[in-house]
């Protein structure tokens, strides 16, 4: 059985960003359309990566792929498979990278789990290869494929997701294990310029900020009432007025939720209460617990809120096997707070079966919450940020990674020097429950701030910039 899951990408026109690009960044989009088309004329661009669903990297895929195929680009997109030993030694990578030492080592046996189970993979990858292809690898799951695509005559570029501004041990360590594969990448991405390594040739280094999809159905346009019926349907609000669970699908065709989400609450939320929300991975790196006990502590004493933590079903991400433990951690915690605090916090595991209907649960939860947390011990760059922040919201999230490239301290949103002050993350939320004209004022900025910088066609353009200029060697 082949191991590599190839997926169905959509092609999506890219001329409805003429609703919310100035004409003159519209102008430029079609500009790089037209170019895009003639450079890349006969050339396959391959995504491969370790996960189809669940993580920032999925959906970037397909919304940016079905731009480029809608643009005329023959974009194509893979997903490796592999054993839980795999996907434990590739979580351990992720963590390194971020500087976080979660208990364990990387040994010679887990370099030969990961040799072995890209190998399995190049077999099947390489044959659909020619020369003047061009693979972007994404993330360590897919470093040790290197060798094998570059030996096709393709172009291979490595982007990394993940990083941390100021390297230690861990990082240094988990550099040292994938450096061995890399050596012959034609360019090396990352988010921002402090995560790329040391060692590494600076010339073949890029930087390229992630984006989101105004479109898409996690972030396209839903009315209050909207919103309310899917949170309704998904178990996690309580029955309200009426109203459709229905959102647009990507392709343009109608879509419903059906699925309930798995809710850990001793009673359903209420409409009418304010909310405080986090949406993420079930990972220590995103702090759950932390971010309930800042509720318990510095917020629920001082406001009538309630606390929404979401992410996927735990079991849901393949390349992600900490996610079910970190989920039942964060439900122990929840079962230790006060009679006082408890009912007031709401823990969803969202279903995962149809991602379209996930996001469509998650545009709900941003769009209803009066304050979005994103209070992550280290972020590549934290893309439930400009989610929040393109519907309006006002985001509280820690001073790391990406997340300080996408807010403007006090102008676009409020970011928190040290994520594990939980006093100043409770201030800052109770500050803007308290004052919703100053919450609504940042939330406006924080939309014009995505719009300019984080939308899909600057993203776009970048990678064609970095294609453009690999093709002309």
């Amino acid at each position: 059985m082949p191991r590599l899951k190839h997926m169905q990408v959509g092609a999506i026109d890219p001329h409805r960003f003429g609703s919310v690009l100035s004409d003159r960044d519209y102008r430029e989009l079609l500009e790089l359309i037209d170019r895009a088309v003639d450079v890349l004329r006969s050339r396959v661009i391959w995504n491969v990566n370790s996960t189809y669903r669940g993580g920032g990297v999925a959906e970037l895929l397909r919304s940016l792929l079905g731009y480029a195929r809608g643009g005329g680009v023959d974009a194509r997109w893979v997903v490796i498979r592999g054993e839980p030993a795999f996907f434990t030694t590739t979580k351990r990578l992720h963590n390194y990278l971020h500087g976080f030492d979660d208990g364990g080592e990387l040994r010679e046996t887990d370099r030969l789990t990961y040799e072995q189970t890209l190998a399995a993979n190049a077999a099947d990858l390489v044959p659909l290869l020619r020369p003047n292809d061009v693979v972007i690898l994404h993330d360590p799951q897919t470093a040790g494929l290197t060798d094998a695509v570059k030996r096709t005559g393709a172009t291979v570029i490595w982007r990394c997701h993940v990083g941390l501004d100021r390297p230690n041990e861990r990082s240094r360590t988990a550099w040292a294990f994938l450096r061995t594969y890399l050596g012959d990448a034609d360019a090396y991405v990352f988010s921002r310029a402090t995560f790329a390594w040391e060692g590494l040739d600076r010339d073949r280094i890029a930087v390229i900020t992630p984006s989101i999809d105004a479109f898409s159905p996690k972030n396209q346009e839903q009315a209050p009432c909207q919103s309310r019926a899917i949170l309704t349907r998904a178990g996690i609000l309580a029955a309200d007025r009426p109203g459709q669970a229905t959102f647009t699908r990507a392709d343009g065709t109608p879509g419903r939720v059906d699925r309930g989400a798995e809710v850990v609450q001793a009673s359903r939320l209420r409409g009418d209460t304010p909310l405080v929300v986090q949406v993420s991975r079930w990972d220590r790196l995103k702090d759950p617990i932390g971010v309930m006990e800042a509720f318990a502590h510095h917020i629920a004493g001082s406001t009538p809120a309630d606390l929404v933590l979401a992410g996927p079903a735990a079991d849901a991400v393949v390349d992600d096997p900490e996610g079910a433990s970190v989920f039942a951690e964060t439900v122990r915690a929840w079962e230790q707070l006060t009679n006082g605090v408890r009912p007031r916090v709401h823990l969803a595991a969202l279903p995962m079966i149809d991602a379209e209907e996930n996001a469509a649960i998650v545009n709900a939860l941003q769009r209803h919450a009066d304050v979005v947390v994103q209070k992550s011990l280290a972020e590549g760059f934290g893309l439930t940020v400009a989610e929040a922040m393109w519907k309006q919201r006002p985001v509280v999230a820690s001073r790391i990674g990406g997340i300080q490239d996408q807010i403007v301290d006090g102008e676009s949103g409020v970011l928190i020097d040290d994520p594990r002050d939980l006093a100043r993350v409770g201030a800052a939320v109770v500050e803007l429950l308290s004052d919703p004209d100053h919450a609504r004022q940042i939330g406006a900025a924080a939309r014009r701030r995505v719009a300019d910088r984080f939308l899909a066609p600057r993203h776009l353009a970048r990678y064609f910039q970095l294609i453009e200029r690999l093709a002309s060697r």
